[in-house]
């Protein structure tokens, strides 16, 4: 497996419009609904998507997949740079007591497509832990049907922390 390595999106790289187009096909294809206005062109949806206010994920195909894309929103919620996002193993997004629901979780989605209105409980990289809900996770594959990792977005999430923990609790 080929790990994509994509540079932090800005207006040099168009915001990656090639992986957003992927993300986009993917997601029309399974879920019959478009991620964003389907009369951008790719550049300008890329761009949109980048400064959406919804999080917008993806991670590749590896046995322990890398998050390859975050946008603006995700890089805030989750506190992370590009270059942190992007060489992260996705389950480190998920708080370590729901491990074994976000693999299940991703189980359905690799055998279903997508799943739709997923809710569960994530960490930010201070330990910070919020909510999400209303969350769609879905296959991504290619023109060829390859598959190519999954994507999530969300646009509902609820701070469960006041305070990140300490390091002596």
């Amino acid at each position: 497996m080929t790990r994509p390595s994509f540079p932090e999106p800005d207006e040099s790289n168009g915001f990656l419009p090639d992986h957003i187009g992927l993300l986009r096909r993917s997601y029309r294809a399974l879920t019959g609904r478009d991620l964003i206005d389907p009369a951008l062109d790719d550049r300008a949806a890329a761009r949109a998507l980048f400064e959406a206010p919804f999080a917008l994920l993806s991670h590749d195909t590896g046995a322990d997949p890398i998050l390859t894309y975050g946008n603006r929103t995700a890089l805030r919620l989750f506190e992370l740079d590009w270059g942190q996002l992007t060489t992260l193993p996705s389950r480190c997004t998920a708080h370590p007591a729901v491990q074994a629901e976000r693999e299940r979780l991703l189980r359905e989605v690799a055998a279903r497509g997508y799943i739709d209105d997923y809710a569960g409980v994530r960490v930010a990289a201070s330990g910070r832990r919020f909510l999400i809900a209303g969350a769609c996770v879905w296959n991504l594959m290619d023109s060829a049907g390859r598959y190519r990792g999954q994507a999530a977005r969300f646009a509902e999430w609820r701070l469960l922390d006041a305070d990140p923990p300490s390091v002596t609790d």
